[in-house]
């Protein structure tokens, strides 16, 4: 099939994009990560703190991008502004790690979360299919995450429409029953004492570890160690609102990209910022940030920091509705996890037809289908993808490559100047807002985050460069087999 016959059309709007930065940023981990965010810094005012400082960097880096994706609405987005900016291999090394890991790995960890909470109606699915050694098995969760990843790979390939309709839908869906729990969780909660026993002490930092022998060993928090802490378990909020820039790799098919890609980046990102600060002071005002291990209790003796599986938001809604709330959290998750991925498949598979098309992905990926999608390009991340879901390893891979993607929106970012420099009357139709305060602020806090996760968790980011790395001798390898 040639791609000269078929090309990209513009056909998603301000309201589209929007939904999908917003749809792909909100997954399962709002729901989530709360709790080992309360043991590491044991203060509701620190954790709030946390979130604030995410939101601000996330928009922040979403203002910026949207100079570049106005000076380059083609599809690829990053990738293409990497490339502009620093050259091939730089672009290579980040499009590698977003398919072996970053895209491919949020993919396959989103679509096991949808099964891991289909599981709560369907106690089946829980049931281990066969089993090869003691460290891998093969379950039904793992079986319908793979199978929601084929159909939504597969609806993706008939058309960008189809993909759009059904992420306006449930992006839709899930912010409105998003807005009803926090609505409800924080007009409860006010009614009790919660939130102000959570904050009689809200700057008292912490941490608390539950040893194997089932003891506390709890370590009060100031100074570096404070800074340390919070340095280290942000990368549990930086994830929860990560995949914001997917919007980028597919702008050659929304319209006026040039205004549209900005406006969508901001709107989407400040959407989500409010929502994710909104559903912390919720569980705040509803649960006591402080409680007890173990398997017996009630959500409220357990609390945030105990919550039964790290499952807050689960544990939020039980304290509003009762044992009805589990089922009622569990949809939710549902929907908000196949709206996640429906916008991550969408998008990515742009990405690596960008790759493809400057011959640094498999050469099929560059080709359009009669839809005029990259087809091949969705079905080389699904198999990838499907494969992550079969290993269990995506989990591992998430936390060494989440480092890596920081650096990549550094380096980005960077390009802001380096560009500016280079192509200085390059046409501009968007400004990055504050140039170059707001830049330059948001390289500084996030190098420091870099380097507290060297020094606090140097296992995890070792590995993430590792996995970048690996990429330079691929690269060398590709570009000597096309000469």
């Amino acid at each position: 099939m040639s791609t000269e016959t078929h090309h990209f059309k513009r056909s998603l709007g301000l309201i589209d994009a929007t939904s999908l930065v917003a749809g792909s940023m909100i997954g399962s981990g709002i729901f989530i990560v709360t709790s080992a965010m309360a043991r590491d810094v044991g203060s509701a005012a620190w954790i709030l703190v946390i979130w604030l400082v995410t939101g601000l960097l996330t928009m922040s880096a979403a203002l910026s991008y949207g100079e570049l994706a106005g000076m380059m609405p083609n599809a690829g987005g990053q990738y293409v502004y990497i490339q502009r900016a620093y050259g091939k291999l730089i672009s290579f090394l980040y499009g590698w790690t977003v398919f072996t890991v970053i895209q491919t790995g949020t993919i396959a960890a989103v679509a096991v979360a949808f099964s891991n909470y289909t599981a709560v109606f369907f106690p089946l699915l829980e049931n281990k299919i066969f089993t090869i050694s003691e460290t891998f098995a093969v379950t039904n969760k793992q079986v319908l995450a793979i199978f929601i990843i084929l159909l939504l790979t597969f609806i993706n390939t008939k058309g960008i429409r189809s993909g759009k309709i059904i992420q306006v839908i449930f992006t839709s869906a899930k912010l409105i029953a998003l807005f009803a729990l926090i609505v409800l969780g924080i007009y409860i909660g006010f009614h009790t004492d919660t939130f102000a026993d959570n904050f009689a002490t809200m700057w008292e930092a912490k941490k608390t570890v539950l040893e194997a022998d089932g003891t506390l060993t709890i370590t009060k928090l100031s100074g570096v160690a404070l800074i340390g802490a919070m340095g280290a378990t942000i990368i549990n909020s930086l994830f929860s609102s990560d995949a914001w820039n997917n919007v980028t790799f597919i702008a050659a098919e929304i319209k006026d990209p040039k205004r549209n890609i900005p406006r969508s980046l901001f709107l989407g990102t400040l959407i989500v910022t409010i929502i994710y600060i909104l559903a912390n002071i919720a569980y705040l005002a509803l649960l006591p940030l402080n409680g007890v291990p173990g398997d017996d209790g009630t959500v409220v003796q357990h609390g945030i920091m105990f919550a039964s599986q790290d499952r807050v938001g689960a544990a939020a809604a039980s304290a509003i509705m009762g044992n009805i709330g589990v089922f009622f959290m569990a949809a939710l998750i549902m929907v908000s996890t196949f709206g996640c991925n429906i916008g991550l498949i969408l998008s990515g598979g742009r990405l690596f037809y960008a790759m493809a098309k400057d011959g640094l992905f498999f050469k099929g990926a560059a080709e359009l289908n009669d839809y005029d999608v990259p087809a091949k390009a969705l079905w080389f991340q699904c198999g990838w993808a499907c494969f992550l879901c079969l290993t269990g390893r995506y989990g591992d891979l998430l936390t060494y490559a989440t480092f890596a993607s920081l650096l990549f929106y550094i380096l980005t970012i960077g390009g802001l100047f380096i560009l500016r420099k280079k192509e200085p009357d390059a046409e501009r139709p968007y400004k990055a807002f504050g140039y170059p305060l707001v830049p330059i602020l948001y390289i500084i806090i996030t190098s420091l985050i870099c380097v507290d996760l060297l020094i606090y968790d140097s296992r995890n980011t070792v590995m993430g460069l590792i996995i970048v790395a690996i990429g330079i001798p691929v690269y060398y390898i590709s570009m000597h087999k096309k000469e």
